[in-house]
């Protein structure tokens, strides 16, 4: 999976997490205290949880329309729950034929001993039947993530992926009439009430966007067709420092020609000939975030460089991808390994606020609030500001959807 990104959730809703717990690319469907972007009277709200009470509920819907997406959220179910996640429903017909519905149901509740498969938790009710064994016994939360992306539904529970389906490869008649929905593309999301009590929090959404379209609140730091807002790499933070500006000119120049040489654009790709040097960006940033997509070959060895020093680590190795890699007295590998293989698109989505830097590769935190240590001049913290660079070491390399949002100083 190679994901493109939406703007920063600032806090998730039920239980207060703070700001650098929360991945980049999410932003929040409820506040914890009102109703606020839904349609739809019947849920309550209770010590920050949305609540489907018992002999109520009934359908809810967002405002706002979603095609391509990730949706996360927690949920507790009572004995016997029975709910359902609608996704690219219509306003009007009933979400699990005019749209989709993921079901919620405690299906080892004695009264639905005869369920057919395709009614299980996580099933896309009536066409995909759900794994059994991820849920959890009524009265504990379960955490759960939909991914729709174009015909591909899959369902995350317990992070035990339940449905892994291409809907365009159903083909049946009687479920293509019976379901007429799972063609849809776009649509509503929301909760599908059957006067069970079924509670949820943390309730979160990243929409996909084409490549290099920059999700609200960033910026993209690469086109999708030239080097523009780029620059070639002079040397490093200290040594440019020493430069006189006509020397740093002059410098710039040559390192802009050798950056034309072996950086260009392929495919709405950045694309590395393994012969140059890293690739700059034109600015320098102070406290932001970072989301960007790559991709690197067997034995394929790189990285990206905060404020010029490196670095989060990219390469094919045991230990994985996305560590701290030169640090000495703080962390410097990641806490697990969450690569895909070579030759398909990762995604990292990274904060630095200060001197300390998170990391998520491909939706798993692999840095937690590690300082990044001074490389350049080990006595002294990390440069409050510095150019982001695209490392190398000598292979084929590619990057896209690069983007970056600039923090506010606390």
């Amino acid at each position: 999976m190679h994901p493109r990104h939406a703007v920063i959730l600032v806090a998730l809703l039920a239980m207060p997490v703070a700001f650098a717990d929360l991945e980049p690319g999410f932003v929040s469907l409820f506040d914890s205290q009102t109703l606020k972007g839904w349609t739809g009277s019947q849920y309550q709200i209770e010590d920050g949880v949305l609540v489907c009470p018992e002999r109520g509920g009934g359908l809810m819907l967002t405002e706002k329309e979603y095609a391509d997406f990730i949706l996360r959220f927690e949920v507790k179910l009572s004995p016997g729950g029975n709910n359902g996640v609608a996704i690219r429903t219509p306003k009007g017909g009933h979400p699990s034929s005019a749209g989709m519905e993921i079901q919620i149901l405690d299906d080892s509740a004695p009264q639905y001993a005869n369920l057919q498969p395709y009614q299980f938790h996580g099933s896309v009710y009536g066409v995909v039947p759900a794994k059994r064994g991820a849920l959890k016994p009524p009265g504990e939360w379960n955490t759960e993530e939909i991914l729709a992306k174009g015909s591909q539904i899959r369902v995350t529970l317990n992070d035990q992926v339940i449905v892994d389906a291409d809907l365009s490869q159903i083909t049946d008649e009687k479920t293509l009439k019976a379901h007429p929905g799972i063609r849809q593309t776009t649509g509503y999301l929301g909760f599908i009430g059957h006067t069970n009590r079924i509670e949820f929090r943390n309730l979160c959404i990243k929409e996909l966007l084409p490549d290099n379209a920059p999700p609200e609140g960033f910026t993209a730091l690469f086109n999708g067709t030239d080097l523009t807002g780029w620059k070639g790499l002079v040397a490093n933070p200290p040594e440019r420092a020493k430069m006189t500006p006509e020397q740093l000119a002059a410098a710039q120049e040559q390192a802009d020609q050798r950056m034309r040489e072996h950086w260009s654009v392929q495919d709405g790709a950045l694309v590395f000939d393994g012969k140059g040097d890293s690739l700059c960006t034109g600015k320098d940033y102070g406290d932001f975030e970072l989301l960007v997509d790559w991709k690197i070959l067997p034995a394929g060895d790189s990285g990206i460089y905060l404020r010029g020093s490196p670095q989060v680590q990219i390469w094919q190795n045991p230990v994985g991808s996305g560590g701290l890699y030169n640090n000495q007295k703080n962390p410097s590998q990641p806490l697990v390994v969450a690569d895909n293989p070579v030759e398909q698109w990762n995604t990292f989505a990274i904060r630095m606020i200060g001197e300390q830097v998170w990391v998520w590769l491909n939706d798993k935190l692999v840095v937690d609030n590690v300082a990044l240590e001074n490389y350049w001049e080990r006595d002294k913290p990390i440069y409050p500001t510095g150019q982001i660079e695209l490392q190398n070491h000598g292979n084929t390399l590619w990057f896209k959807n690069v983007y970056v949002k600039e923090l506010p100083k606390e």
